[in-house]
C-alpha cells in the first residue's frame, strides 16, 4: 500500500502534525517518502505522540495558529508545499462549550485561511481538510449519515465543523473549480489508536485510570460512536490525497470514513472490550442530569467511500481495541516510534 509512489519526494503540508492524529499521519506521510512540513500551536497539550516518535528530526516542524493569516501565509511561502492535509483544530466537545470564541476561531476561521492560501498560491492546489462526523445535523437516529445529509450543530464544536464544510463548499464554487484547485472534505468518526492522551476521550481516559488501577468512570455508557482504528480513517485520507494529486477532479468532494455497522457499539461495549485486552479492570457510570449535552446515536453511512474510492475498513472493533490497548501495553517495551511503524506495516500489509 504505497498509494503509487505518489507521495515520494512530494512536499506536503500537515496542519496539526503535533496532534495525534497529525503526528500518526506525518509518520506515515515520512515512511511513504514525502517531505513533510507541519504547522501546529507551539504549544499543544496532546503532542506526546510526537514528541516520543521524535519527529521532529525527520519532518520541517513550524509552529502558529491557523487562525493567524499572516504566520500560515509565511510558512507557506517559505517552503511551498504542493499539497495540504489540514487536520488543525479544536477537537473536544466539551472545551468548546468553555471556550467557543477559540473553537470558531480554529476550526472556521483556520479553514477558511488554509482555503484562502489555497486561493492565493498557484503551487498549492491540492487539499484534504479534516472535519468530522460530527457535522452532520444530528437527529438522534441509528441511521448512518451520508455526505448529502443536512449539517448542523447543538454544541459550538460541531457547529464550528458544519460551518467548516459551508465554507469548503463555498470555496469550491466561488473559486476552485474554474482555477483547478482540488480540494476534498473527510468526515471521520471516534478515532482510537496508540499514543493519545487527550482528556475527555475514551480510550486515553480507560488507561489512565487502568494505569492508577482506578475504576474507568463513564458518562454516557449507553451512547454509541463509529468507532474506527486511527490508520483507517489516515488510510482514506491518503487515497483522496492520491486522487487529487492525479488530477482526479471528481474526487473534490466530501467523504465520510468510518467502521462497519457492527462496529458502531455503545461506549459501555468499548469499556469492556479495553478490560477484556488490558486482563483486568472495571467501569463506572457517572452520569448525572448535570452533564453538558453530548450526542446519543451516532453513525455514519460509509458506502460512498467505498464504491467510489474503494477503501474499506480493515478491522473490525475488537481488532481496532485490542490494537489501540496493545500499544498503550507495550509502551514501556519499546519506543512509541517502533510501535506506530509496527502498526502500519501490519495494517498496510496486503490481506
Amino acid at each position: 500500500m504505497n498509494f503509487s509512489g505518489i507521495y515520494k519526494n512530494k512536499k506536503i503540508l500537515v496542519t496539526g502534525h503535533t496532534g495525534f492524529k497529525g503526528a500518526w499521519l506525518s509518520l506515515w506521510l515520512h515512511q511513504l517518502g514525502a517531505k513533510v512540513i507541519g504547522y501546529s500551536l507551539p504549544q499543544w497539550d496532546n503532542n506526546y505522540l510526537f514528541k516520543e516518535t521524535n519527529l521532529a528530526k525527520d519532518i520541517v516542524d513550524q509552529r502558529g495558529d491557523v487562525a493567524d493569516f499572516k504566520s500560515l501565509k509565511n510558512v507557506i511561502l517559505k517552503y511551498k508545499p504542493q499539497m495540504v492535509f489540514h487536520l488543525a483544530a479544536q477537537p473536544l466537545v466539551r472545551d468548546s462549550y468553555a471556550n467557543p470564541k477559540t473553537t470558531f476561531e480554529s476550526n472556521a476561521l483556520g479553514t477558511v485561511n488554509v482555503l484562502e492560501c489555497l486561493r492565493e498560491f498557484p503551487f498549492l492546489n491540492k487539499g484534504v481538510i479534516i472535519t468530522t462526523d460530527k457535522c452532520y445535523k444530528n437527529k438522534e437516529t441509528n441511521k448512518g449519515y451520508k455526505e448529502t445529509d443536512e449539517l448542523g450543530g447543538h454544541d459550538p464544536y460541531s457547529t464550528s465543523k458544519a460551518v467548516a464544510e459551508l465554507i469548503i463548499e463555498s470555496y469550491r464554487k466561488s473559486f476552485f473549480a474554474e482555477k483547478g484547485i482540488l480540494v476534498a472534505s473527510a468526515r471521520a468518526g471516534n478515532i482510537i489508536g496508540g499514543g493519545d492522551f487527550s482528556k475527555d476521550r475514551l480510550l486515553p481516559d480507560c488507561i489512565r485510570a487502568l494505569k492508577k488501577n482506578q475504576p474507568i468512570k463513564i458518562r454516557n455508557p449507553k451512547s454509541t460512536r463509529p468507532w474506527q482504528f486511527v490508520l483507517e480513517p489516515l488510510y482514506g485520507y491518503l487515497l483522496l490525497g492520491e486522487k487529487l494529486l492525479n488530477n482526479e477532479k471528481q474526487f473534490a468532494q466530501a467523504f465520510n470514513f468510518g467502521p462497519e455497522r457492527q462496529s458502531i457499539v455503545p461506549v459501555g461495549k468499548i469499556a469492556d472490550l479495553v478490560i477484556k485486552y488490558w486482563g483486568q479492570g472495571r467501569w463506572q457510570d457517572i452520569h448525572t442530569s448535570k452533564d453538558l449535552h453530548e450526542t446519543k446515536l451516532l453513525s455514519l453511512n460509509i458506502s460512498k467511500a467505498k464504491k467510489e474510492l474503494n477503501w474499506h475498513p480493515r478491522l473490525n472493533i475488537k481488532e481496532s481495541v485490542e490494537m489501540t490497548v496493545n500499544w498503550y501495553k507495550q509502551e514501556n517495551k519499546q519506543n512509541a516510534r517502533a510501535l506506530c511503524l509496527n502498526q502500519i506495516q501490519e495494517y498496510t500489509h496486503e490481506r
